[in-house]
């Protein structure tokens, strides 16, 4: 079997201050290419990954957290990737277990790894999750397990990894421009037949970290919930849901 080719995708807004921490803990010989995609951020995100010798794409325009993610994927499908890693650059998520995760595709355990920062509420609170973030967490993973049959212990980690066969079989293009998106790629995941695993990271909220506010973690939230609904509703031959639909 030949070596797979793993490439780092970086979604980045206003990641400046914390860029340079998140590569430099990143396993040397653990991929073959690093993508920033840079959301027209406010700081020098851009310029600094530039300098730092890596592809780096800048949005026109502040286009939204999912809008990102598409612009990372297909940029690393378009250069031979066959394992994409999606790392925060705002070292809330630990980059010495890209070589994990990754590992568990390359050898064909799973096609899809999430990394897990609920391993113990304490765990989650000490690493300075929100109170509401936390609750919310495990309330709407619950339900997500309960509708995809699923047994995940988080399923709003923004840390994965996935092989270059989800990217492609998944229409992940018709999601969500926002936050949501990560939830649609969930569903469709599920919805085709993919295998999903988890590994456990360490939790880190800080001030540099990025994180959505409390009104946009309900409207997260009740996106998710209609995402299940949705979900739920094409599975049951109601109503078809167009990002569940392959295309062709």
């Amino acid at each position: 079997m030949n070596k797979p080719k793993i490439t780092i995708v970086l979604p980045a807004y206003n990641a400046e201050k914390t860029l340079e921490k998140t590569i430099k803990d990143i396993p040397e010989k653990s991929y073959d290419e690093i993508i920033l995609v840079d959301d027209f951020s406010n700081d020098e995100t851009f310029s600094l990954a530039k300098k730092m010798g890596f592809k780096t794409i800048r949005h026109d325009k502040n286009k939204g957290y999912g809008a990102n993610q598409k612009t990372c994927y297909k940029t690393a499908l378009q250069d031979g990737a066959d394992i994409v890693v999606m790392l925060h650059p705002d070292y809330q998520y630990d980059p010495r277990l890209i070589p994990f995760m990754t590992g568990l595709i390359t050898e064909g355990v799973c096609d899809v790894i999430m990394g897990s920062r609920i391993r113990t509420r304490r765990e989650a609170l000490d690493g300075g999750m929100p109170l509401y973030k936390y609750f919310m967490n495990r309330l709407l993973t619950f339900l997500e397990n309960v509708v995809y049959g699923t047994a995940l212990s988080e399923m709003h980690t923004g840390y994965r990894a996935f092989s270059r066969k989800v990217l492609e079989t998944v229409p992940y293009e018709k999601n969500s421009d926002d936050f949501v998106f990560d939830q649609q790629i969930i569903a469709q995941i599920v919805h085709f037949k993919f295998r999903m695993g988890e590994i456990p990271v360490p939790t880190r909220y800080f001030a540099e970290a990025s994180s959505i506010n409390f009104q946009r973690s309900v409207v997260y939230g009740l996106s998710t919930l209609w995402m299940l609904i949705r979900y739920t509703l094409h599975h049951w031959g109601i109503w078809k849901c167009p990002n569940l639909v392959k295309v062709k």
